[in-house]
This record gives structure tokens, sequence and C-alpha cells, in this order.
């Protein structure tokens, strides 16, 4: 498929996604985040020394707040993604309980400029959407595929979502990486070498 295509045909799954994602109710998605917290404990291995990378959802993405105030709770080191400029890698700080964030475009929030970095072991992404091979469907900008091109180790890639963001099949280019797991409020599925 021409890269021409590949885009098109992307264009019109982020439609779809978008609109299976804004149809669901306020208390659905409140439902969503704590289910998808409760398979994230249950299910996924990391461990107490490892960095997790979050995000502050934006939009109607799933809410990872949940996840991260139990990390953070327990002790493990959490960082937020913070948009450099457009054609930069997401800048991975560290954000610490009692550190406020702080509106970092988007929409989003992330923690102060002069928070440590630190390189995570696994990453929670959110999904605009997402096939049964592991593609991930994002908005196009690029932000985590540069992110994890230039990290120096490949974390295990955790994607969150609602179930009804998933489409039949989503197009591969070579510069997206695959999820290793995608948690939704039905479950955990393992993918690649992470099954």
């Amino acid at each position: 498929m021409a890269d021409q295509a590949i885009e098109a045909a992307k264009a019109a799954l982020r439609v779809e996604a978008h609109a299976a994602r804004a149809a669901l109710s306020a208390e659905e998605r409140a439902e969503a985040a704590k289910a998808v917290a409760g398979h994230f404990f249950e299910t996924v291995a990391y461990a107490p020394e490892d960095v997790i990378a979050g995000y502050w959802r934006i939009r109607d993405e799933l809410d990872c707040q949940p996840i991260l105030v139990r990390l953070m709770d327990s002790g493990q080191k959490v960082v937020l993604p913070v948009v450099q400029g457009a054609e930069a890698p997401l800048d991975m700080r560290v954000w610490e309980a009692d550190s406020p964030l702080y509106e970092a475009g988007f929409g989003t929030l992330a923690p102060s400029d002069l928070s440590p970095r630190a390189v995570p072991d696994l990453v929670l992404m959110p999904l605009l959407g997402f096939d049964n091979e592991g593609t991930r469907l994002g908005y196009g900008g690029g932000y985590y595929d540069r992110t994890l091109a230039a990290l120096p180790k490949k974390p295990l890639l955790v994607g969150l979502a609602f179930a009804a963001q998933e489409v039949p099949h989503v197009p591969r280019e070579a510069h997206d990486v695959p999820l290793d797991v995608i948690v939704t409020e039905n479950g955990v599925r393992f993918l690649g070498s992470a099954a």
C-alpha cells in the first residue's frame, strides 16, 4: 500500500475511532477506566524499580489516572510525556506525588521543566484505535513513533483503550511499533513477544 493510500486509510479509521469513543457516556468512560485499572494491576507484570510512563488524558481518551495514582501511592516511579516540538520526541519527565502539574499544550498536563527525566521500562499509551495485531492508531502526529525510536531500549508498550475503539485492521508502516499488550474494559490481550 502506497504511503498516500495508507495515510488516507488511517484518516478514515481516525474518524471512525473518534466517533466510537465520543459515543460513550461519561458513566461508561468512568466505569471503563476503573475496569482497565483493575485488569492492568491483575495481569500486567512490572518490577518495583521499573519506570512507568503514563499520560494525562485529553478529550475523550481512556483516563489512566486510576492507574497513575495507584502506581505513585505504591512508590513506583512515574513519568509523563511532554511535547517539545512538532518534530521532536516526547520528553519523559518524572511526576512526584506532591509536585504540581502544569499545562503542557494539547489540553494535557505535565510536570515542571525542572523535573528529572527518566527512560521508561513500560509505556501506557493512549489509543485512538487499534487492531488485533497490536497496531496502534494515534492522532497522526508521530510523537510516540519518534519517542520510541529515540529511546535507548524498547519498553513494554501497553495500549489503553475502550473496547469500542477496536477496528478490523490498521495499516502498519515501517516506523509503526506494535503494542505488546492492549487493555480495555473487557480484559487484557498479550501480543507478539509479550504473548
